[in-house]
């Protein structure tokens, strides 16, 4: 069963998470394939940016807690698309949870419709944003990202805008994109990756200094009891026992 979509336009190469029934929930198999097709995309010389998008009306609900990614892997992904030597513009037409917006963080540009809906949802189920903190800290406003880090709120595109989450939001995203992907169209390749690393030199890092340690956070996180309760509330559908 194939996890990612691929086509491309004018140099162009958009993969699609493409696993909605699952909300393209981050299972270790989404996250390997989206990996292997990174990969692939940033070896071809004809390609010039990369779309990561969606089908379904979820860009991503977060990490698969039937079939979680481990915390490396996850790792590995944001890093990949941070250093990928090709702009990676995300186009956002659904809702964004929790690790879903750690891909969005990595990402170059984002531009989503204004249907799009964000939010951490860690804290609700027991852990911590630890691990897609490595892209978000550097790129988005620190007053914001601690109030809905801490209550889980929920953003609509004009206050992910303002945090830092988005690049811009538009009725119709497609529109928004069209300059956007002329512009990349028209820029030299070596320079686009140059001015890339320019860009991307603070989030790196970051990732350096503290990949491991918000790894191994994310893992104690991830077995300990508040997330076994938290988790298994999740998919009960109701509220974890420490709710007031």
């Amino acid at each position: 069963m194939t996890l990612i979509g691929r086509t491309r336009a004018r140099g162009v190469e958009t993969l699609s998470l493409d696993a909605p029934e699952r909300r393209n929930a981050l299972s270790a198999a989404l996250v390997a394939e989206l990996a292997d097709a990174l990969s692939d995309a940033g070896r071809d010389t004809g390609v010039r940016a990369v779309v990561l998008t969606h089908t379904g009306n979820t860009f991503s609900a977060g990490a698969d807690l039937r079939d979680p990614p481990a915390p490396d892997a996850l790792v590995a992904l944001l890093r990949q698309i941070v250093e990928l030597p090709r702009p990676v513009v995300a186009r956002v037409t659904g809702h964004v949870r929790a690790g879903g917006l750690g891909l969005l963080a990595a990402c170059d540009i984002a531009v989503a419709a204004h249907t799009a809906t964000f939010a951490f949802t860690e804290v609700r189920i027991g852990v911590a944003p630890a691990v897609i903190s490595l892209p978000l800290l550097p790129r988005t406003d620190p007053r914001a990202l601690a109030r809905y880090y801490l209550t889980g709120e929920r953003l609509d595109t004009t206050a992910a805008t303002r945090a830092g989450l988005l690049t811009a939001a538009a009725e119709d995203v497609d529109d928004a994109l069209a300059p956007i992907l002329d512009g990349l169209r028209r820029s030299a390749p070596e320079a686009l990756a140059e001015t890339k690393r320019l860009l991307t030199a603070r989030v790196l890092e970051t990732f350096d200094r503290d990949a491991d340690t918000l790894t191994a956070l994310s893992a104690r996180l991830f077995a300990s009891a508040h997330a076994r309760e938290g988790m298994t509330a999740f998919l009960e559908r109701r509220d974890p026992e420490w709710v007031v």
